[in-house]
């Protein structure tokens, strides 16, 4: 057993075999055998300010190349740290692994009055995790390792936690990790396509609704909406599913008022890898009166809210094949309708969001069809969900469903460490950027060409719009809003203040060539915004 691997160079060397390049987090006092592990191995870690960055860091990582980020976190106040980060990986389906220590085991859950100590570590995430397990010998590695693996790759993707007691990851044993190969995610049963095909043929006013379930099926996605003869929505996270100029294609309007009447005249609507949440449709409820088909990797979305007239469990891509299949070509494409909604939605605009247009508008000059946005929960990036034009899944991400300030900026930083060669932007407000401000420092430290479009209204100015409309006195919305400058100089980072459109689109693409990040500062109230 001498030469056996411990337990933390066992898990370190199987994240390794499992393709794990990267792992975000910070050293401590507990962690320390597993950071001998990393320094020791072929495995690049990537230091943080602060816990809950680290997992947003994972997040962004996950969501650029569809493959588990990773963050290492100490026992107790490292994995509580981080909840928020691990609720927000789990609301928006992101295969992030995080891998924690735990107090020795020799406590026997009492509480000791030892360091970090928390008398049920598990309990505390368990609620916002697909699995919450803990390795209790070096020999159950290799299993552990391979039913995270599966449930990250097979399932819906939501977040795992691995927790390693402090006396089990010293001991040696086993044999390490081996990987297992994948297997391949559900087909749907070929009479339920049957069944699927019948009643989108036999449909007078198809709808077709696509969500982040479908990123990894844009082909087959564009090909069987284009059969569908339905009109096409894409939500937040399915965004860039289907291009643009898709003549099927509406847009990623679900929070259009005009879109919820269109499904509630549907006498069929196709939900695939969709929950249609509140979050997509903002609305309590949809009233969808005609039949659904709902397809989906996990069995709980299949009868949630939306009973299915017909629900199958299966990979969204391999579904949305078989049914092109089946459906015959020569469908026209509901053009007159899509361009009607298109029209309501353009004539809907209000003036702020024509500000947020200037700026999207020059953001999409700036960047290649590959580019990647993250952004933040702001005002400009709510306009942006539905007005920021993009032909490619995986380039536009937004925190939607647990909606958590700060993410922008540690998520991009993750991102553009996954894709050094493509350019990542992060876009966050005046308010959401001083919840994770600090991770400057790890992206000045990595050096990354990184812009980050900071969107200044003085304000949290979507609460303080809430309080005008409820009549509420307008408290504690407007906070000091300090000097982005000095920070972005405190940081060894650069500071821009674009004059206008143009001079936007020059300073991002000159800060993705940059030698280390740069804010780039709009204000809501710069006059190149007002004019016309």
């Amino acid at each position: 057993m001498k030469n056996a691997p411990s337990t933390a160079e066992a898990l370190i060397e199987g994240l390794i075999a499992y393709g794990v390049d990267t792992v975000f987090g910070i050293p401590g006092v507990h962690t320390l055998q597993l950071y001998d592990a990393m320094a020791r191995a072929s495995i690049r870690h990537v230091g943080i300010r602060h816990e809950q960055a680290g997992v947003f860091m994972a997040d962004g990582y996950a969501r650029a190349t569809g493959q588990p980020g990773v963050a290492c976190l100490i026992t107790g106040p490292g994995l509580l740290n981080a909840a928020t980060a691990i609720g927000q990986a789990y609301s928006d389906s992101v295969p992030v692994l995080v891998l924690t220590t735990l107090n020795p085991m020799d406590g026997g859950g009492l509480s000791r009055g030892r360091l970090h100590e928390i008398g049920d570590q598990r309990a505390t995430v368990a609620p916002i995790t697909r699995l919450t397990r803990t390795v209790q010998s070096p020999e159950e590695v290799d299993e552990v390792l391979a039913a995270c693996f599966r449930h990250l790759t097979l399932e819906r993707p939501r977040p795992i936690v691995l927790q390693v007691p402090l006396d089990v990851a010293e001991r040696r044993g086993g044999r390490g990790a081996w990987p297992r190969r994948p297997a391949e995610r559900a087909h749907p049963a070929p009479r339920q396509v049957a069944e699927a095909a019948a009643l989108i043929q036999a449909a007078r006013l198809p709808v077709v609704v696509l969500g982040g379930g479908c990123v990894d099926a844009a082909p087959a996605a564009r090909d069987f909406v284009a059969r569908t003869g339905a009109v096409a929505f894409t939500t937040i996270a399915g965004k860039g599913v289907l291009p643009q100029d898709h003549p099927n294609h509406a847009g990623s309007i679900l929070t259009f008022s005009g879109a919820h009447a269109l499904l509630g005249e549907a006498d069929l609507v196709i939900a695939i890898g969709t929950e249609l949440a509140e979050n997509d449709i903002w609305a309590e409820r949809l009233e969808i009166p005609g039949k659904i088909i709902r397809v989906d990797l996990d069995p709980d979305q299949l009868d949630r809210d939306f009973p299915a007239e017909i629900a199958i469990l299966a990979d969204a891509g391999a579904t949305m094949a078989a049914l092109a299949e089946a459906l015959p070509e020569g469908r026209p494409a509901p053009a007159e309708r899509v361009q009607e909604l298109r029209r309501a939605h353009r004539a809907a605009t209000i003036p702020l969001e024509h500000k947020h247009e200037k700026v999207l508008g020059a953001l999409r000059a700036a960047l290649p069809e590959e580019g990647m946005v993250f952004s933040d929960m702001t005002m400009i990036a709510y306009s942006g969900n539905s007005r920021y034009p993009t032909d490619q899944p995986r380039t536009w991400f937004h925190p939607a469903g647990f909606g958590t300030l700060g993410y922008a900026l540690p998520a991009a930083i993750g991102a553009k460490l996954a894709k050094p060669q493509t350019p990542v932007v992060a876009l966050i407000g005046d308010g959401g950027i001083q919840f994770t401000l600090a991770e400057l420092g790890t992206a000045r430290e990595e050096n990354l060409p990184l812009p980050i479009l900071l969107w200044n209204n003085r304000s949290l100015g979507q609460i303080a719009l809430g309080m005008r409309n409820r009549s509420i006195e307008e408290l504690a919305v407007h906070p000091f809003t300090p000097e982005f400058g000095a920070i972005a100089q405190a940081y060894g980072c650069r500071h821009v203040r674009p004059g206008s459109a143009a001079e936007l689109t020059a300073a991002l693409i000159e800060a993705a060539r940059a030698d280390g990040p740069t804010i780039i500062e709009v204000r809501e109230d710069d006059n190149w915004l007002e004019a016309a």
